[in-house]
């Protein structure tokens, strides 16, 4: 039987009946679970509860910007009832076998804190998408007036999308590891781009968080290592603390994974391995939901893609059609071609508004996530300093 599995038959029980495993032993086969085991298996069961509630999600709402938000609000509470589990055993966190995970855990941590600031960098450039598409819409949208849009309204609609074309050419080249194709000039001749128009990537180099020889995909791999679940030896040793550090360290895994997934970074990688044995009760939804993601990420049309968040996928959809449109155009405006027009501005209008009512807050959640865990960390290092100092 491979290791995982035999931990899994061991480690997929509740903490609960682990102890009650113990209890026939002992001189009291009437065992009653302890608030701290009580604690333990409740903490098991919300990250359960937050998983499958992410996979229920359809295939509309996965990789959404109202589904990675719920991603980051599920963070957020099990990282908050993990601290607070803690806080409970802030005596045992200084002792073996239990300080080498805790060290292990706050050097994942750290590592997780790159990638926040990495997607904060994304969530920015999204932003300037956001903007070239209100340009295209205001130079376009002429329900208010009634009249039909002119050359010169076309001309700054066409100038937009092609600084959009650009932009989101370079953050894929960018995202696949082809840091200086965002210092370049290109001309597209499907899009009509022309050397003119300078990378929106070199406009953000100055602002941006991480080095350019930093990766996603080798941090991501980086924060996997090395991440096993505990044997059963290290479960009673540590009265079960050490299995929630393995939920904990799997969800940090996870969410940073997804994020990576869905916004652009510097370095995009998808291969990490989750060695999850699937008698966990979080297991099985956490697993479908990389199966999903990792699918997703394989579609033709997402292959190639700068991020596989949806709203992206969908400026770039509603861009490559306004952009057919306009370079066909014609004036006058035929009656058809002016319809045309009008149901493809509703079109942008839809994707902008979205991306516009989602960003801010999905920034909050980013940094109060980065936040989180810097917190996390020196309450974890002040009780292991305390710890040692009363010993």
């Amino acid at each position: 039987m491979p290791a995982t599995e035999y931990q899994g038959s061991y480690i997929g029980r509740s903490i609960l009946s682990l102890r009650r495993d113990q209890a026939v032993h002992s001189v009291d086969p009437g065992h009653e679970a302890t608030s701290a085991e009580l604690e333990l298996d409740a903490f098991q069961k919300q990250v359960a509860d937050r998983f499958l509630d992410l996979s229920s999600a359809g295939p509309e709402e996965l990789l959404s910007l109202p589904w990675v938000r719920k991603l980051l609000d599920a963070f957020l509470c099990c990282q908050e009832e993990f601290r607070a589990i803690l806080f409970n055993r802030r005596s045992q966190l200084s002792r073996s076998p239990m300080d080498r995970s805790i060290a292990d855990f706050h050097e994942r941590s750290i590592k997780a804190l790159d990638v926040c600031n990495a997607i904060r960098d994304g969530i920015e450039q999204v932003r300037q998408w956001q903007k070239l598409l209100e340009i295209v819409v205001c130079a376009l949208d002429n329900s208010s007036q009634k009249r039909s849009p002119s050359e010169g309204q076309f001309r700054r609609a066409k100038k937009a999308l092609i600084d959009l074309a650009i932009g989101m050419l370079d953050e894929k080249e960018a995202a696949g590891g082809s840091g200086v194709a965002a210092h370049r000039n290109r001309s597209f001749s499907r899009s009509n781009l022309t050397r003119d128009h300078r990378s929106l990537g070199h406009f953000r180099s100055l602002s941006w968080s991480v080095s350019r020889s930093w990766s996603a995909a080798r941090q991501i791999q980086a924060i996997g290592n090395n991440l096993y679940a505990p044997r059963a030896n290290e479960i009673v040793a540590t009265n079960g603390l050490a299995v929630s550090v393995f939920t904990m360290n799997s969800v940090l895994l996870f969410v940073t994974w997804a994020l990576v997934a869905a916004i652009p970074c510097q370095d995009r990688g998808l291969q990490v391995h989750f060695s999850i044995p699937r008698q966990f009760a979080w297991a099985a939804p956490l697993l479908s939901l990389h199966d999903r993601i990792a699918e997703e990420s394989k579609k033709r049309e997402r292959r190639n893609a700068c991020g596989l968040l949806r709203e992206i996928h969908q400026i770039e959809r509603c861009a490559r059609m306004m952009s057919e449109l306009v370079d066909s155009a014609q004036f006058p405006l035929s009656a058809d071609k002016e319809e045309e027009v009008r149901q493809r501005v509703e079109d942008m209008v839809e994707v902008f508004e979205a991306v516009k009512d989602g960003l801010d807050p999905l920034e909050k959640q980013v940094r109060e996530v980065f936040h989180r865990i810097v917190r996390s960390r020196t309450e974890g290092l002040d009780y292991i300093g305390r710890a040692n100092c009363a010993e």
